[in-house]
């Protein structure tokens, strides 16, 4: 990966030194101390001292101080093993005249001096890095000034606050790593790739076409070890009159997709899951044989849950060693907030959903109304981005189709759009800066379909909000590998 890293505050301890040294400007000026130690930066209301004295300040010493500099904590080590491991490291800081008459020589001396390791030192002209981060394609950039973050995050730019005394409180949704132990952890998380199992009622809803595309197509995330079928039993749209014909269904449209993106050898990894419903049975099948085969056999794999979660439940019940082996995201039930789950994943298998729950495996939700309902799309926006492609075409008539079911005339389809929920849970293990999570005690799940909140249960992830132009975004560009074909 091409890591974008400021200097000041996220390599050095430019926070730190500033702080020093204004307590002892005021006290040569004012003496009056600290008037305000909860202001939003040192220089602006935390003392008695006026712009102009600040930028007299800066300009006179900037560069005097810069030599003196120490390196956060971390910052050398994990440099260091961030270039081991392969990546690049570019340096891109605003450092400029009149606070710096030299700002090159000085940067590169101190560097030197503090034996730090880099790939390319960049000085930016403005505090607007967007040109330097897009001209070196850099894949993440870390700052720690909020208004330089958003300013990268509008030009589509991956971006990550290293957190300050003065940041943390102004993040405005930002991603946020507190040192260089959690940055180096969330390079490490990113760049891996991960080893993934889908499970997914494939011929339920259309939203799990969309799903499966965007899976494959981001191969570079992920290793996909089985796409297994989940159960399900519905009527009028993707009618089923058993669950054996909803699997036989699902699993024909998984290998139709897979051959129309040229991935068919992936088609061996397809596997039928559980044809009734863990209230009514135990019985093994070849999803949920796979599921335990991978797990054991891997250190950790993340199985990726867009239907009824039998399969995993299952699984964890005919092999509880692998519960500390998986990693599960679900998109399934709704907001807690909205105090009942009548929602179609959670409904079909409650028991499944309290086995899983309480078996205390690392687990991700994600709600559907309140949270995943937020990635609605139309017609009109899915056809300009995806009608080049054979793939992109199946997917904005299949989802055309479906809109034409519960739309019967074209005066009611006028201004509809549909939500894509299953989209969500590939997203969240993409990127999970695009969402908004909450760690909370695990909730009791009742028979009725509602949760019961807790205080002291092990804890499990909320997705409590997501960034839907993000998410779209990056599937609509993955999906023109397959333009013209």
């Amino acid at each position: 990966m091409r890591i974008g890293l400021d200097i000041d505050n996220v390599i050095t301890d430019l926070d730190k030194t500033i702080l020093e040294e204004f307590i002892k400007l005021d006290k040569l000026k004012k003496n009056k101390g600290i008037i305000n130690p909860y202001a939003r930066h040192i220089t602006k209301g935390m003392f008695d001292i006026t712009d102009e004295e600040v930028h007299e300040f800066y300009a006179n010493n900037m560069e005097k101080l810069a030599k003196y500099l120490e390196p956060r904590k971390g910052a050398k080590y994990y440099m260091d093993k961030l270039l081991e491991d392969g990546h690049e490291l570019y340096l891109i800081s605003h450092r400029v005249y009149p606070d710096y008459k030299n700002p090159k020589e000085t940067t590169i001396q101190w560097l030197k001096d503090n034996s730090i390791n880099y790939t390319k030192l960049i000085l930016s002209k403005t505090t607007d890095k967007s040109p330097e981060c897009i001209k070196y394609n850099i894949d993440i950039m870390f700052d720690d000034v909020v208004s330089n973050c958003l300013k990268l995050r509008d030009k589509g730019i991956a971006v990550c606050l290293m957190e300050t005394r003065y940041n943390k409180i102004y993040r405005k949704d930002l991603p946020m790593v507190k040192g260089w132990s959690e940055l180096y952890d969330k390079i490490k998380d990113m760049s891996e790739k991960k080893k993934v199992i889908l499970d997914t009622d494939m011929y339920n809803e259309v939203d799990d076409y969309f799903a499966l595309t965007y899976l494959m197509s981001s191969l570079d995330r992920f290793d996909v070890e089985a796409i297994t079928i989940a159960p399900f039993l519905k009527s009028g749209y993707a009618n089923t009159s058993t669950i054996e014909e909803g699997i036989e269904k699902s699993y024909d449209v998984t290998l139709k997709i897979l051959d129309m993106i040229n991935m068919s050898k992936y088609k061996l990894k397809v596997y039928k899951g559980a044809t009734s419903y863990t209230s009514d049975s135990m019985e093994s099948n070849d999803a949920v044989s796979k599921i335990i085969d991978i797990a054991l056999n891997n250190d950790k794999t993340t199985i990726i849950a867009i239907g009824a979660i039998t399969n995993v439940a299952l699984a964890i019940k005919k092999e509880p060693k692998i519960i500390d082996k998986i990693e599960v995201v679900w998109l399934g039930g709704n907001s807690p907030i909205l105090k009942q789950n009548q929602e179609f994943n959670f409904r079909q298998d409650i028991n499944a959903v309290k086995i899983v729950f309480e078996s205390k495996v690392k687990l991700t939700i994600i709600p559907c109304r309140g949270v995943a309902s937020n990635l609605v799309t139309t017609t009109y926006e899915l056809e300009h981005y995806l009608n080049k492609s054979t793939i992109g075409r199946y997917l904005c008539e299949n989802f055309k189709n479906l809109k034409k079911h519960y739309y019967k005339t074209e005066l009611e389809e006028y201004g509809s759009s549909k939500v894509l929920w299953d989209i969500s849970a590939v997203a969240y293990l993409i990127n999970k800066d695009w969402f908004v999570t909450e760690k909370v005690s695990c909730p009791n799940v009742l028979s009725n379909g509602c949760y019961e909140m807790t205080t002291n249960n092990h804890e499990v992830t909320f997705v409590i909000d997501l960034f839907r132009n993000k998410i779209f975004n990056d599937y609509f560009i993955k999906m023109q590998k397959y333009n013209n074909k």
